[in-house]
């Protein structure tokens, strides 16, 4: 009789655990598109990630993903505790890009990502000394630039990270490149920028599939279903990433068709690797290996596609169904307390995601989407 008691209590105990993390998961968010239930959960994700400790560099390109995210949230929050949240750490970070040890360092795309958020609190509160250090590090770039081909790999003497040689970076650099030539109305920067954008995707974009490898290891490699490897999160990145390059540069700047197109084109072949169920997975063409949601990706994905949208770049018809399935399937991954789920942790490549996995990066690209959105129904 104890022993079927006992019995009873483990599975007692089971039971209520699912329970308990099945309510867990689900959550308490409406993914119903009005600005009400889009800044209640963007609220709760925000305040979640403010109130949980940050792990890496705060300079790092991790943190200064969410940053983006974060300043895009802060503007329509109605709130500046979320910009003032963003200065508190931009002054522990004296407003400079993240040091690594020679040669691995220099010029290292992801450790200067942050200027981003430098340069939209420059915009905000018209601090110069908040873009000083930036700008005289962009300065020495193109004083003294990097040099070498794109081939990814390390060797003793060199390391290709110093140039674009990874599609991440095309977030990561690009975009300050942009932003600076905008605030300081020098196109020195956007001469930089344009010039090693279009070196980087000359190597890495594939003109077939209208994706970007994520770096020359991949060229040849394949997925268990014969397909190219091309990474969710990846091409996330580089999604992401152009809207923001976009709308910094002025109207008629030469080469802004350039960026345009590449836009475009990966718009209209993201559009048909969407899940049904609204959500992109770690690996863009051999979903069956991955089959759960990847919510950087989808997140970043999403945003792009409303912000083409919210600007005339892309037909409103053809693309709001998609991000309709996409934020509801964003808010789905967002857990009761505002945590956000299903993030591929750091990499290079697709991996299996859960749940339980999140990352800063990720709750950048979810406050982007859901900013973009909102943006989109006030419209």
């Amino acid at each position: 009789m104890k022993k079927g008691k006992s019995i009873l209590a483990i599975i007692f105990l089971i039971c209520s655990f699912s329970a308990f993390s099945q309510e867990q998961t689900t959550g308490s968010f409406k993914a119903d598109l009005n600005t009400t239930d889009i800044k209640t959960v963007l609220k709760a994700v925000a305040d979640w990630q403010i109130r949980t400790p940050l792990t890496h560099d705060l300079a790092d390109w991790t943190n200064a993903a969410l940053y983006a995210g974060m300043v895009e949230w802060a503007g329509i929050a109605g709130d500046d505790s979320y910009y003032e949240w963003l200065k508190g750490i931009s002054e522990k970070t004296t407003w400079s890009y993240m040091v690594r040890k020679e040669p691995l360092g220099r010029y290292h795309a992801d450790d200067y990502c942050v200027g981003q958020t430098y340069i939209e609190l420059y915009r905000k509160y018209k601090e110069k000394r908040m873009i000083k250090p930036m700008r005289a590090y962009l300065d020495q770039i193109i004083k003294d630039p990097a040099t070498g081909d794109l081939k990814f790999e390390n060797t003793a003497n060199y390391w290709s990270t110093q140039r674009w040689s990874w599609c991440d970076a095309l977030f990561m650099g690009p975009t300050v490149w942009a932003k600076m030539a905008n605030v300081t109305g020098k196109k020195k920067y956007l001469d930089f920028m344009y010039r090693e954008y279009k070196a980087t995707t000359d190597y890495l974009y594939d003109k077939d599939e209208d994706l970007y490898f994520r770096d020359s290891n991949y060229f040849t490699k394949k997925e268990a279903n014969g397909e190219k490897v091309f990474w969710g999160r990846g091409n996330g990145w580089v999604f992401a990433g152009l809207p923001i390059i976009i709308r910094e540069l002025p109207a008629n700047y030469e080469h802004k068709d350039y960026f345009v197109t590449i836009y475009k084109k990966m718009a209209a072949k993201l559009l048909k690797l969407q899940s049904i169920d609204g959500f992109w997975h770690a690996s863009l063409l051999d979903p069956e290996s991955y089959p759960n949601p990847e919510m950087s990706a989808t997140a970043f994905f999403v945003f792009g596609m409303a912000w083409g949208v919210n600007n005339g770049y892309l037909d409103r018809a053809t693309y709001l169904p998609a991000i309709v399935k996409g934020w509801k399937s964003m808010v789905t991954s967002v857990w009761s307390d505002g945590k956000v789920g299903f993030i591929q942790p750091i990499g290079a490549d697709p991996k299996s995601v859960t749940m339980e996995m999140t990352e800063v990066y990720g709750v950048g690209g979810f406050l982007m989407a859901g900013t973009e959105i909102t943006k989109m129904i006030e419209k």
